[in-house]
């Protein structure tokens, strides 16, 4: 591409000249596979009492559509289950990470093509293109970023998810290259989502990735009505990484953002969750259960101190009295100290793990007291999300374990088959076997579906 485009108006050529045939079979493949693991959390995000409430919410305000919600027995208009869908996969933080973004992208992503391709009647083979479209975009504008949006207090879920989402319902509405750029411009002044829920436990996290896809809809469909959009959404004096980075300015790589378009697949390089909480914190849980297999007795431990990435340190150690005593399940989410402390006492860490009744166990919450931190210098963040526990012992004696490259990274990935058997314990949670085979089956034959009609239709089943 000439060195005088912009980056909007590089992705807007890259999203329109995009054809199927030049995405490689495995990476289509995986892509399916990251969607069904998006459903399954879908499906069983929706049992919860902050889905039915946000889905209370919704209708008040839009009333019904034709596009299903994943799992609730309800249709929304296209928008408003855009926002839903997104607020269900992204519900319980299990879903996808792109690592050097420090991005959750399918969730949005994902949710605006199931919107849009209802819209225009798509095949699969289009909405799986459009999905691996806007998941390319998202994981490189998040890479741009080096890690900065967390440290000024800002998801980059939210703030990047409305950028892709623009360019993935743009592609499916057959928007022009110059009407894409548009739309990328228009969602600059939408994109959002603040770190402010850490304090407290918030379900404002939850509804990023949701906003993010109905804003990224609203974008699309202003351009192509002809609204005019901001020229330098990216590298403008208040474009998206100098105005929302401030002084985390300096440290953005803009190459980033288009290097190796249509060349490297970002998707590869997007982490499936093996365990229900925020990615920072997998490889310390992974440490604890490799400690506990070893045959480390939690009663025999005096203390631990969590060696983290330290850009993380803000957003999964501190502060570290709430980190200590989660105030619920979600607060729970990100933190070292309790996670950990759970896998330690539990040797495990699953949903059941974050309910209520972990969070007022005893000897958890005793374990979790005695954990410090401090930043870990060997880390090779944000390309992996590293971990060390070192263990004192009532003894005195010293052990530790390192996680150098948590599990479900690039070169550590969850393979196709453990990531059907994720999206079968999540999905079983809200659905029968006969259900949850359907909606597996029309998933994974997507990409050779004359429409999407079919995957729409198997989306649409109520719970137990």
């Amino acid at each position: 591409m000439p060195a005088a485009q912009t980056i909007s108006e590089q992705f807007g050529a890259f999203a329109v000249n995009l054809s199927s045939s030049d995405i490689p079979a495995d990476v289509r493949l995986r892509a399916q596979h990251h969607i069904l693991d998006a459903v399954g959390i879908a499906l069983a995000s929706g049992r919860y009492d902050f889905s039915k409430t946000t889905l209370k919410g919704i209708q008040a305000l839009g009333g019904t559509g034709n596009v299903p919600v994943i799992g609730m027995n309800a249709r929304l208009s296209p928008r408003d289950a855009a926002m839903m869908n997104g607020f269900l996969i992204h519900g319980l933080d299990f879903d996808d990470t792109h690592m050097g973004g420090v991005i959750h992208p399918t969730a949005s992503v994902i949710a605006a093509v199931l919107s849009a391709s209802t819209m225009v009647n798509a095949s699969g083979a289009d909405l799986v293109t459009a999905y691996i479209l806007g998941i390319e975009a998202a994981t490189r504008l998040g890479s741009v970023a080096q890690g900065g949006f967390h440290q000024v207090g800002f998801h980059p879920t939210g703030i990047i998810g409305v950028f892709a989402c623009a360019l993935s319902v743009g592609r499916l509405l057959g928007l022009t290259d110059k009407q894409l750029t548009e739309a990328q411009g228009i969602a600059l002044s939408m994109a959002s989502g603040s770190l402010e829920f850490l304090e407290d436990g918030a379900w404002n996290k939850r509804l990023h990735p949701g906003w993010a896809a109905a804003a990224g809809i609203t974008a699309a469909i202003l351009a192509r009505e002809g609204f005019d959009g901001i020229t330098l959404p990216y590298e403008g004096r208040f474009g998206l990484f100098n105005a929302y980075l401030g002084k985390e300015a300096g440290r953005t790589k803009l190459a980033l953002a288009t290097e190796g378009l249509n060349k490297t697949w970002e998707l590869m390089n997007t982490a499936i969750k093996p365990y229900p909480t925020c990615h920072f914190v997998h490889a310390c849980i992974d440490a604890a259960l490799e400690l506990r297999k070893q045959g480390l007795d939690p009663s025999q431990i005096k203390s631990v101190e969590a060696l983290v990435p330290a850009d993380v340190i803000k957003v999964v150690c501190e502060p570290s009295a709430n980190k200590k005593k989660p105030a619920n399940s979600y607060d729970a989410q990100f933190s070292v100290p309790f996670l950990t402390a759970a896998a330690f006492m539990r040797q495990r860490l699953t949903l059941a793990d974050i309910e209520d009744e972990a969070l007022r166990d005893a000897d958890i919450l005793k374990l979790a007291d005695k954990f410090t931190y401090r930043a870990d210098p060997d880390s090779p963040f944000p390309k992996a999300y590293s971990g060390e526990l070192v263990v004192t012992k009532t003894d005195g004696q010293v052990i530790r374990h390192r996680e150098h490259i948590n599990r479900g990274a690039a070169d550590r990935p969850l393979t196709n088959a453990e990531i059907v058997e994720k999206y079968r314990g999540n999905a079983a949670i809200a659905v029968d076997k006969d259900k949850m085979a359907r909606v597996e089956t029309a998933v994974l034959t997507l990409d050779r579906a004359n429409d999407a009609a079919a995957l729409m239709q198997a989306l649409s089943v109520s719970l137990h």
